[in-house]
């Protein structure tokens, strides 16, 4: 499991103090970035390569509220692993409060937009069973 922590910035609240909904899909991304670079991916070189990474689905609940100043930590955890697609789920907390959980598919895409294989390094990830 990777773990990456966030603070919640007044710009990320709306008029009373609670995070703005879309800014937990910014909080995951910073971690899913986090994590690939911790996996030694450089999605840079990737890039160069005609090769990136795309969010096909999340499905995502919206538990509790973040406030302003909170500090919240997201964790992610690899769920399903096929060549070209990946499957995480990820949970933002605060302290032992469950705030928002989501399962996130990303894909990886080629030249015009066409599925293409994952980075041999994601391949070989070991795989958390879903819970």
């Amino acid at each position: 499991m990777h773990r990456f922590r966030v603070r919640v910035y007044y710009e990320d609240t709306d008029m009373a103090g609670i995070v703005y909904h879309a800014n937990y899909l910014r909080y995951i991304e910073r971690a899913r970035s986090d994590w690939v670079r911790d996996m030694g991916i450089d999605q840079l070189a990737m890039k160069t390569k005609g090769v990136v990474f795309a969010v096909r689905r999340i499905e995502a609940d919206y538990l509790q509220s973040a406030r302003f100043d909170d500090t919240l930590e997201v964790e992610t955890t690899l769920i399903h692993l096929t060549p070209a697609r990946m499957v995480m789920r990820q949970k933002v907390r605060r302290d032992d409060d469950l705030l928002f959980a989501a399962d996130v598919t990303i894909a990886c895409i080629g030249a015009g937009g066409k599925p293409t294989r994952l980075p041999a390094e994601l391949r070989s990830m070991p795989i958390t069973p879903a819970s």
